[in-house]
């Protein structure tokens, strides 16, 4: 028998290599002599360096970089063995960097991402890999375009400072500046987010409370938005206020595209393609995928749905072994998941079951995999 295990992580209890490894355990219970593909995955979101490193092979690098606020912080990112490099914003422009009471979007800046992305192209890759969740700013991917070189000066001709805050002040962009290797590296933006740049779906209106918005400053911060995609639609020739996800990472995702020449393309979809998860579809038996809750939000973007499609394509069961089944799981037997399981084998508390997150699912593992041998058994 041959199983490909492709979970998430379980957030708050295990990475999604220890819930590989784990499930691994698990199955050689019963099936000892089974061969077993590991394939670490994330949908774009926090862990998608450490998936993507683990699961294609690779190396993680650190850089010092511009925090939100303007600190001084050592950022991770990855490169894989095909020199593709792998960054998370939220490592180094993340809401979980700022304290709960200094949260503001009106300062935070993404200038951390822009040097993350220069540390790749010094590192001589081609393509980049960014997944933009988590974020802590609403800069309009500004800070990450001053940190490549681009300029963004006021009418008297002084260059802006940090923060979404600034953007009303914006009278030129000079582009002349930016990092000439940007044209010759693809970047690949991993994201769910379709949000457009402004307006009542916009990035400020949608994400800004989470970042410390205040009503009056969401007004102001899209107010801002606004104006900085008129400015760069006068002067580079791009509309991109209504494009979908430029709301994405409060703007990033305009920014990238605009100053990078980015494709925003799903998370879970990109995630898949680099660790090339194709590969070993076609000749497995059974795919096991999993993540800490599934619900009938799983099927927008989330890892099982994305695993289990993919293979869909290949006409193969899929599995998904999970810490918790909430509303409407079931919608996900119509999107490639042909069952669940859950972790949990008693009544219990929460946090009875996060502190025992790794037995239980080795617990689940096996007992899925006796099922499955009890079928196997009967066919014969």
């Amino acid at each position: 028998m041959k199983i490909i295990i492709a979970p998430d992580s379980f957030k708050g209890s295990n990475t999604t290599i220890a819930v590989a490894n784990t499930i691994e355990k698990g199955i050689r219970k019963v099936f000892p002599d089974a061969e077993i593909i590991k394939v670490p995955i994330a949908d774009g979101g926090e862990g998608t360096v450490d998936a993507l490193v683990l699961g294609a092979g690779g190396e993680f690098k650190e850089k010092t970089v511009t925090g939100p606020l303007g600190e001084k912080l050592t950022a991770k990112y990855g490169v894989l063995k095909n020199g593709v490099a792998v960054i998370e914003m939220a490592a180094a422009s993340g809401l979980p960097l700022v304290p709960e009471d200094k949260k503001n979007p009106l300062v935070t800046t993404t200038y951390g991402t822009g040097e993350l992305i220069k540390a790749a192209l010094d590192d001589g890759c081609k393509q980049i890999v960014i997944g933009i969740g988590g974020s802590a700013t609403n800069d309009g991917g500004m800070g990450m375009a001053q940190a490549l070189g681009v300029s963004f000066k006021d009418k008297d001709g002084n260059e802006l400072g940090s923060g979404g805050g600034e953007l009303d002040k914006l009278a030129t962009i000079d582009i002349s500046g930016l990092d000439p290797r940007i044209k010759d590296t693809e970047i690949i933006v991993a994201c769910d987010v379709s949000n457009p740049l402004c307006g009542e779906r916009g990035a400020s209106a949608i994400y800004g409370p989470q970042k410390g918005a205040t009503p009056e400053m969401i007004k102001q911060l899209d107010a801002n938005l606004r104006h900085f995609a008129g400015i760069i639609k006068e002067q580079l020739g791009q509309d991109i206020i209504d494009v979908p996800g430029s709301g994405a990472a409060g703007g990033l995702g305009a920014g990238l595209i605009v100053f990078c020449g980015a494709q925003l393309k799903s998370g879970i979809e990109t995630v898949l393609d680099v660790v090339n998860v194709d590969k070993d579809l076609p000749t497995t038996d059974l795919v096991i995928t999993g993540e800490g809750k599934i619900d009938g939000q799983s099927v927008y973007g989330k890892v099982p749905v994305g695993v289990g499609q993919r293979a869909k394509k290949y006409n193969k069961p899929v599995l998904a072994i999970v810490g918790d089944i909430g509303d409407g799981a079931s919608a996900v037997y119509d999107h490639g998941v042909d069952g669940i399981m859950s972790t949990v084998n008693k009544a219990m508390p929460l946090s009875e079951a996060m502190q025992r997150s790794t037995e239980l699912l080795e617990d689940a593992a096996e007992r899925v995999m006796r099922i499955i041998k009890i079928g196997m058994d009967i066919k014969k």
